[in-house]
This record gives C-alpha cells, sequence and structure tokens, in this order.
C-alpha cells in the first residue's frame, strides 16, 4: 500500500512507502527488505506507519548519530508526534496518560534531560568496566555449569531455554538482589510488554506486575539492605536522592534489560556462527581477548536485536542530508541498517570477526546509548568461546527455515533454537 502525498520540505509530489519491518524466512538475519530499499535510496526518507500517521525513516550511519545526538531531539514517547509502532504501545500511552502519568516508565530511558541525567548518574557506578569485570569470574562459572547441564542432558536441545535465556537472567538476578527462581514470571511479563501484538490493556498489566514485584522486593531492602543494586537503590530513597517509584522504575528496567537482549544476542550469535564455519573456528581456536573482543562487537553489528528501531520527536526545525525535519515530526532510527552503511563498514553485509567494529550502533549512541552494554560485551565474551571450546561439535538440529523467530517483537531473536553435538 502505498499513497501519493506532499513532501514536507519541497512541496513536491512524493510517494510515502508503508513502515515494513518484515524479514523473509530464507535471510532472518539481515535487516528487512523494505529498510535495505529505503536505504538505497537515502539516508532519510519518510514511511507510513499503521496508524496513518508518518515518520522519517533515517538510514545512514552517520545520520542516526547526528540525530541521537542532537539536543533538538526526545525520547519522550508521550509528547505529541511520537511515533508508536503499534495500537498496543499507543493504546499504553494513553491510559497512562489518563490516570495522569506524564510519563510511559522504563525510568531514565523515555526521558529528556535533565531528568534523564539525573536519574541515569543514579545507575551509572553499576556498570562501570571495573566493576562489570569483577563479575566475569562468577559469569564464567554460571556459563560452565549451565553447559555442564546441557552436556549431561538429552539431545537435541533447546540453546533459549537451556543456556541463552539463563545465563543473563541468572547473572542478572544475582546483580540486582532478585530470586532467580521468579525467573518465568519475569520473563514472561517481559515478553508481553516487547511483544507487537499486545493489547495496551496486557501491555499495561504486564507492566503494572513488574512494578508491583520489583517495589515489593525494594520494600524489603528499604528494611534489611544487602549488598545488591536493588539495595544500593533503596540508599539513594532514604537519602532522598530518589522516590520509591523512580527506584521502582529504575529496578524494572534493569532486570527487563539485563536478560531480554543479552539472551537473543547469545541466540543469534551462536546461530550466525554455525552459518559461518570458518569464523566459528577462528573464534573458537583463540585466546586472544582482542580477537574474542572484535567477534562479539562484529556480531552485534551484524545481527541488531533493536527490530523496529529507535523512535523520537524533533522539538525543533533540523536540517539535515539535504531535507528538514520539521518540529513535531516523529523520527525512526535504524539500527540494522547503520550497521550495514557501507560507507563505514566495507563489504557489510560479510561476517569478518577480524573487523573493527567498535563504532556500530547496536547500544545506540549519544546521552541515551545503552548504560549496560559493559556487562553485556563481557557476558558474550565469557559465552561465545565457551560454548565452542566446551561443545566443539556443536550444530543446528533443525532447518533454518523451521526456526520460530521474533518477527512480532521490538527485540529480535529466537523462540527456540534446536542444537545437538
Amino acid at each position: 500500500m502505498t499513497s501519493a502525498v506532499g513532501n514536507s520540505t519541497s512541496g513536491t509530489p512524493a510517494e510515502i512507502l508503508e513502515y515494513d519491518i518484515s524479514r523473509p524466512a530464507r535471510c532472518p538475519l539481515d535487516p528487512a527488505p523494505a529498510m535495505r530499499a529505503r536505504q538505497a535510496e537515502g539516508p532519510l526518507t519518510r514511511v507510513r506507519l499503521w496508524d496513518g500517521t508518518t515518520a522519517w525513516l533515517v538510514t545512514g550511519w552517520d545520520e542516526h548519530r547526528t540525530l541521537l545526538s542532537d539536543q533538538r531531539v526526545s525520547v519522550d514517547p508521550m509528547r505529541p508526534g511520537a511515533p508508536k509502532l503499534s495500537a498496543g504501545e499507543a493504546a499504553m500511552a494513553e491510559a497512562l496518560r489518563k490516570q495522569g502519568k506524564s510519563t510511559i516508565g522504563m525510568s531514565f530511558i523515555m526521558r529528556d534531560d535533565p531528568e534523564h541525567n539525573r536519574l541515569r548518574r543514579m545507575a551509572t557506578s553499576a556498570f562501570t568496566i571495573k566493576r562489570v569485570e569483577a563479575i566475569r569470574p562468577p559469569t564464567q562459572r554460571v556459563v560452565d555449569d549451565l553447559i555442564d547441564k546441557m552436556l549431561d542432558g538429552p539431545k537435541p536441545t533447546d540453546l533459549v531455554e537451556a543456556f541463552a535465556l539463563p545465563v543473563p537472567s541468572l547473572v542478572i538476578s544475582e546483580l540486582l538482589g532478585v530470586p532467580y527462581d521468579n525467573h518465568e514470571f519475569f520473563q514472561t511479563n517481559s515478553k508481553a510488554i516487547i511483544n507487537r501484538h499486545t493489547s495496551g490493556e496486557d501491555r499495561l498489566a504486564a507492566r503494572q506486575r513488574l512494578i508491583g514485584y520489583l517495589d515489593e522486593l525494594l520494600g524489603e531492602r528499604l528494611s534489611k539492605p544487602g549488598e545488591d543494586l536493588l539495595s544500593g537503590l533503596a540508599e539513594r530513597v532514604k537519602a532522598g536522592e530518589l522516590t520509591r517509584e523512580e527506584a521502582t522504575e529504575m529496578g524494572v528496567l534493569m532486570l527487563f534489560a539485563g536478560h531480554e537482549t543479552t539472551a537473543n544476542m547469545i541466540t543469534l550469535g551462536t546461530l550466525t556462527l554455525l552459518q559461518h564455519p570458518d569464523q566459528l573456528a577462528l573464534l573458537r581456536d583463540s585466546d586472544d581477548p582482542k580477537l574474542i573482543g572484535s567477534a562479539v562487537d562484529e556480531l552485534l553489528r551484524r545481527i541488531t536485536i533493536t527490530h523496529g528501531g529507535l523512535r523520537r520527536v524533533a522539538l525543533e526545525d533540523i536540517e539535515i542530508a539535504g531535507q528538514v525535519i520539521r518540529a513535531g515530526e516523529g523520527i525512526i532510527t535504524v539500527n540494522e541498517t547503520a550497521n550495514r552503511d557501507a560507507s563505514v563498514f566495507p563489504d557489510p553485509d560479510r561476517l569478518d570477526i577480524t573487523r573493527d567494529a567498535r563504532c556500530h550502533v547496536t547500544f545506540g549512541y549519544g546521552i541515551h546509548q545503552c548504560l549496560g552494554q559493559p556487562l553485556a560485551r563481557m557476558e558474550l565474551q565469557v559465552v561465545y568461546p565457551s560454548l565452542l571450546r566446551r561443545i566443539p561439535t556443536l550444530a543446528l538440529a533443525a532447518d533454518l527455515e523451521e526456526i520460530p523467530f521474533k518477527h512480532d517483537g521490538f527485540v529480535y531473536g529466537a523462540y527456540e533454537l534446536p542444537v545437538t553435538w
């Protein structure tokens, strides 16, 4: 479906195509063909969303970074003009607005400065390189224990259930101070929130269940603190630096982001390596930390699990790439196409774990880039070499077309990955 409408900058007729993030079954790890087609047209194009509104689609690497670091661009989804990628998301925002809420939650990631900076700095110390490196040995033990259980268990097995999801869930549960016994609860509600087809009512209910759960745990830490991150947030509440609601939302964000994204990267990264045996062998046979680090960044670049782009809205008129984004117009920056920009990454569709891919935008860019990226990188640096060395004959136990990919989510991945050895 297309429609002829006026171009917002020149007034000349232009065709605005539907926003389509569908990935074909034959190459499910590549960006959607429609996104690549828009990239071929230029770094900024217009797309029509599900509700008939339009937004600027940003597919170029340079434009992506420029806009994400521009203070004239807002991350707040409650602002007029901010693009919503599903009816459920729009319905939840409207329900929160009727409740008198000024934000959609998820702590600082959905707020602009100065509130963003005030809240974010409360969590920064938890994810410093030094603190993350201190938990590398216990993370290695978690990984080794799970691999032991896989090797002792039946074949084939589902890598998602047996390994990819438990690794980050166990790590973030320990860091945050959340009982891992409740992992099914927080995983189920997290999945409901990120599924594009979840209704606004169900999405809001899942959000409230997670908030209630973390608020209860925070209450326990207020009276009996420990050494975990929730206890640190509780201390800030006592000191008057955070409200209890702000601390709870921050806990929900850490729990949600700490397992869902990394689990999908473990799954899709392993699948990608299995499809590239030469790169798999290079990584498996190396103990060079530099190569392992570059392999992780190359996999992050090439896969890019952010499915649907990062949403923003212009606060003022912005001139960029020969276009003018008007105040109040929506912006969607597409990570997966920016990471396949040939002007930055030569032969971008090729997996090359020796490539210096550190400038990828998988974690975003600017003030809102992912706070937990040191933790995610460390976990992946432990996971891939350990899995490949301990199970050198690891192989897919299903055809690619049989793997159920998460085409319905804002975070891309696979619901199952059958493997054997």
